[in-house]
């Protein structure tokens, strides 16, 4: 068979971009020999409707073990009683949870998604705010963290069923205790969605949603350093308070549900050759090298938002607890919007996104903000020593953003340092 010669040009390109960059993405970061060997593997052949042990297809035995692999694995790694690894997806993994706790114009909460929420947390956009009737908490202006008090009288005004904590450009820790007790008092079901914190969560450098939340969702990537995908666990599973019963009349288990709004409910066959690189990337979460990269990254982000508060930039609630930072522009160049410096600083190598900072005065499509996050330069190798450095060569591109001699000179720099810092083993 004659051999595809453009997709495989395409992405030697995309590997040449990786390789000699600074992916400074949150939510990206790069995975090891084994995940992708996984990935490529003949898994990926294999339909497998259903779950280990229970299936629509025959010759599943090996997949069977390999998912119930993935599955044991997780459960070690965050302390879980129940877990479902097919989700593709961390939205289809939350899409999942809002199907079996609420239905269609019930009420929830979430984090206002210009606040640093998450799309499937009640974007009208998304199935979550289509389907559903979403209230967004919010930040406080000052001091850019969450105000409990103000998400309880929320809570008390709206009566939510359910509560979910977690962002995608929030950078402190979270208070689940303080937020099962308000999802109690106003009888509600409380949801983490720790899809960026997940690494940090599992070795125990953050607070662990699991004995406070009913639910927790995450992905597998960013901090865990997986494969892109979804999960679903249970820090201790429960029977149903909605009242729906089994076949047999027996009140139905939430795990149950939960594994038939995955399974048939928003999606079909399991990615096996994924869920196998799940197992893979679990596996190393829970080395003792894993645990130090995890720690280094918790520094790396620490270091570098002060870099960028001793040149100047307002770093969002004034710096990190986790693996991220979310700048506003507006302080030291109210003129320059996210989408110029994310465009700019492609063209010298560095990759980050433009961001929606709270109380923003642009739209998403143009931003105040930039999200930067550290898993995937920590991955490659760098130190804290490291970060001044970065900072340094960001500052220097969007000080002089239409010096396209300076933008030359800065990939320069990139690339050279980077070459220090090999991506693959071959």
């Amino acid at each position: 068979m004659k051999k595809d010669t453009e997709l495989f040009r395409i992405i030697r390109k995309e590997l040449n971009r990786q390789t000699s960059g600074l992916e400074l993405i949150a939510s990206e970061n790069f995975v090891s020999d084994e995940v992708l060997k996984a990935m490529g593997s003949c898994l990926t052949n294999k339909y497998a409707e259903g779950y280990p042990g229970k299936r629509y297809y025959g010759g599943c035995q090996n997949v069977d073990e390999s998912e119930q692999l993935a599955i044991d694995r997780a459960k070690r790694l965050f302390h879980a009683e129940w877990v479902n690894v097919q989700p593709h997806s961390g939205a289809q993994a939350n899409m999942a949870v809002l199907m079996t706790v609420l239905k269609p114009g019930d009420t929830f909460m979430g984090l206002d998604l210009a606040h640093g929420g998450h799309l499937s947390h009640g974007s009208p956009v998304n199935s979550s705010g289509i389907l559903y009737h979403p209230y967004g908490y919010q930040v406080e202006e000052s001091t850019g963290t969450v105000n409990y008090d103000k998400m309880e009288e929320l809570a008390l005004q709206v009566h939510p069923k359910l509560i979910i904590a977690g962002a995608s450009a929030y950078s402190r820790d979270w208070d689940f205790k303080r937020m099962r007790e308000i999802a109690d008092k106003v009888g509600a079901i409380l949801m983490a969605d720790i899809a960026h914190p997940a690494g940090l969560i599992a070795r125990g450098l953050l607070n662990d949603p699991l004995p406070w939340c009913h639910i927790v969702t995450t992905t597998t990537h960013k901090t865990l350093r997986g494969p892109r995908g979804g999960m679903i666990m249970m820090g201790k599973d429960f029977p149903n308070p909605w009242g729906v019963k089994t076949p047999k009349g027996e009140t139905k288990m939430v795990s149950a549900m939960l594994d038939s709004s995955v399974f048939p409910g928003v999606q079909g066959g399991p990615l096996e050759h994924v869920i196998a690189a799940k197992a893979v990337a679990f596996y190393e979460a829970l080395t003792d090298e894993y645990m130090d990269y995890i720690l280094q990254v918790k520094k790396n982000a620490a270091v570098m938002a002060q870099a960028f508060v001793d040149k100047g930039y307002h770093v969002i609630s004034d710096g990190t607890d986790n693996h991220l930072m979310l700048i506003d522009l507006r302080k030291k160049f109210p003129a320059i919007t996210g989408k110029q410096v994310e465009n700019t600083l492609v063209k010298a190598d560095i990759t980050v996104n433009k961001n929606m900072v709270p109380f923003d005065s642009r739209s998403p499509f143009q931003t105040s903000g930039l999200r930067i996050g550290t898993p995937a330069i920590t991955t490659r190798g760098l130190k804290e020593e490291h970060m001044g450095p970065i900072v340094e060569m960001i500052d220097d591109v969007i000080s002089d953003i239409d010096n396209e001699e300076k933008i030359v000179m800065v990939r320069k720099k990139v690339n050279d340092m980077m070459k220090d810092f090999p991506l693959f083993a071959y």
